[in-house]
């Protein structure tokens, strides 16, 4: 149980700080919470990334298989890193809007 909560705020602050910084370097407030799909992509599949290249079919069938697979477990904590992007995009906007400039 513990490291359920753990990991839970483990994503959360990890994605929140990645997409805090891709958002201040970018000045797109959302890239990140388009990107985390894809993220959740390459952590659910096991194998490499030119097999979405060399065998397509073969290759999108076996992560669909994977992302049926998770359990509500893994669901919650990769959710929680998707509310974790969510939620840089806010305090940038929120930043930008009282006046920082660098945000």
């Amino acid at each position: 149980m513990i490291q359920f909560i753990v990991s839970i705020i483990l994503f959360f602050v990890l994605f929140f700080g990645i997409g805090f910084i891709l958002n201040m370097l970018l000045r797109a407030t959302w890239v990140m919470s388009f990107v985390y799909p894809i993220v959740v992509c390459f952590i659910v599949d096991d194998f490499p990334f030119s097999t979405y290249f060399l065998d397509t079919g073969d290759a999108f069938s076996t992560l669909w298989l994977n992302l049926r697979a998770l359990t509500p477990v893994d669901i919650t904590i990769l959710a929680s890193g998707f509310v974790g992007t969510i939620i840089a995009g806010f305090v940038i906007r929120w930043l930008r809007k009282q006046g920082y400039q660098m945000f």
